[in-house]
């Protein structure tokens, strides 16, 4: 790594300092790697949980919705204050806000409570992972940055790979409540490695478009509030049709509002660029379809295939390691051969892979015969994670890293929560239940509603730019 030394860009009046760039990647993936652990790391330890706090199916949803939806609607408002405050400032800001609210949840002894702390989490969370990549994108030189964004993909996977394994060890050997005590000497080692390793970097001052972002996070939260809430008070009902009809209404009342507004919260020339357009649609496909199928598999190898909470986050491994392996490698060919192929060609690996999971549940198949589709989904997740921040900041200004980036991470977020919601609401409507005969007839239709939304985020893909 340290051939990829080089100098750190600030704004444009500040003082040049050189960091080996193995550093700047180290401190600003750390907090990140932290708040991507948290999207997954309950999801071993769902049953555990539900066990032990009485929580229902519907709770269970919420202990990563909550925290997924609070991600997705202040990314947006913390790219803001960053460019206003400091990056470096509110991402550390962000730390503090995510630890103090993972030992809420450490301490939650309800539902309820837990819910609201992991919503604070998120809150934390939102500050931390766009202006990570924001800070390496700045730091780095233009022609090192898509392998910059390679490793920091392969970080990001890391944590997407761990979290089963560490939700599911830790519950197992300690207790549930354990997997948010682990975020604290995880903060105590970034703080200090942040505030060493990066300097200080603002954008372009504006105002906070404080009903901009009250417009999209109601929209975010409504949509999904609609959607978890569709089986079980009916799709019909007031309580359902109320909040999706708002949702809906909410972005195109966005759109007018920011026409009108240079200091929009999220600004419509961003959409004239067609790989940042192409991006936040693959993101969303993406997300949506995989993360959805992640939060039904984890528990089905617990409850219908009998193995604990370890077991079942080890046996996740060859679909959650490999892109700590493949996104670095996807990001230094992206140089070469550009995002578009291997978007496609990850994009189509994750759809098949989740056809190929609905035969095997439904049939009732054993684990050793699910591996070969495990890596099959690991592969094109590795070869999509970085293409996509790639493809988000290719040909924008420096200046708009941070809005770009949040935008993508926010549309990214809300996937996670929509495929959590949508995924759980075809299982549910199928008659799903958490019981060891309550996903036959169930399972496999909700995969395959993912591998459908992985396939329109595939369809998107095609119109990417196919310059390097």
């Amino acid at each position: 790594m340290s051939a990829l030394a080089g100098q750190r860009a600030d704004t444009p009046a500040r003082a040049v300092r050189r960091v080996p760039l193995w550093l700047t990647i180290a401190a600003v993936s750390l907090p990140m790697f932290m708040a991507t652990l948290d999207n997954l790391v309950m999801t071993s330890a769902l049953p555990v949980i539900q066990a032990d706090l009485n929580a229902s199916v519907s709770d269970l949803s919420w202990f990563l919705n909550a925290y997924t939806l609070a991600f997705a609607t202040f990314m947006l408002p913390a790219a803001t204050l960053g460019d206003r405050l400091g990056r470096r400032r509110v991402m550390v800001a962000g730390i503090v806000v995510f630890t103090l609210a993972s030992i809420g949840s450490a301490l939650a002894d309800s539902s309820s409570a837990l819910i609201v702390a992991r919503a604070v989490q998120g809150l934390g969370a939102a500050a931390v992972m766009p202006l990570s990549l924001t800070l390496l994108a700045a730091n780095v030189p233009e022609r090192l940055r898509p392998a910059a964004i390679g490793i920091w993909g392969g970080v990001s996977g890391l944590g997407v790979a761990l979290g089963p394994v560490v939700g599911g060890a830790v519950v197992e050997g300690v207790s549930w409540q354990a997997i948010f005590w682990l975020n604290v000497p995880v903060a105590i080692v970034a703080l200090p490695l942040v505030l060493a390793a990066v300097s200080e970097s603002r954008g372009t001052w504006q105002r906070l478009d404080l009903l901009g972002a009250a417009m999209l996070g109601g929209a975010v939260f409504l949509g999904i509030w609609g959607i978890v809430h569709g089986n079980d008070d009916g799709w019909s009902s007031a309580g359902v049709l109320t909040p999706l009809v708002a949702a809906a209404a909410l972005l195109p009342a966005y759109v007018v509002h920011a026409r009108r507004r240079t200091d929009a919260v999220l600004p419509l020339r961003l959409f004239a660029s067609r790989s940042f357009t192409v991006a936040n649609l693959v993101a969303l496909g993406f997300t949506a379809g995989m993360f959805g199928a992640v939060f039904l598999l984890s528990q089905y190898l617990q409850v219908v295939q009998g193995f604990s909470p370890l077991g079942a986050g080890v046996r996740t491994l060859p679909w959650t390691a490999a892109p700590m392996v493949v996104a670095p490698v996807a990001g230094l060919l992206a140089s070469r051969v550009g995002v578009r192929p291997l978007l496609l060609v990850g994009l189509a690996l994750q759809a098949a892979s989740l056809v190929w999971f609905a035969g095997l549940t439904e049939s009732g198949s054993s684990y050793s015969a699910f591996v070969p589709a495990l890596a099959m989904a690991g592969i094109g997740m590795g070869l999509v994670f970085p293409s996509v921040s790639n493809a988000t900041l290719d040909g924008l200004p420096d200046d708009d890293f941070a809005t770009a980036s949040s935008a993508n991470s926010t549309i990214r977020e809300f996937g996670v929560a929509l495929g959590i919601a949508l995924l759980t609401a075809v299982f549910l409507g199928n008659g799903g239940q958490i019981a060891p005969n309550g996903y036959d007839g169930a399972v496999g239709p909700a995969l395959l509603t993912g591998a459908g939304v992985v396939a329109v985020g595939f369809v998107a893909a095609l119109f990417t730019p196919r310059r390097r």
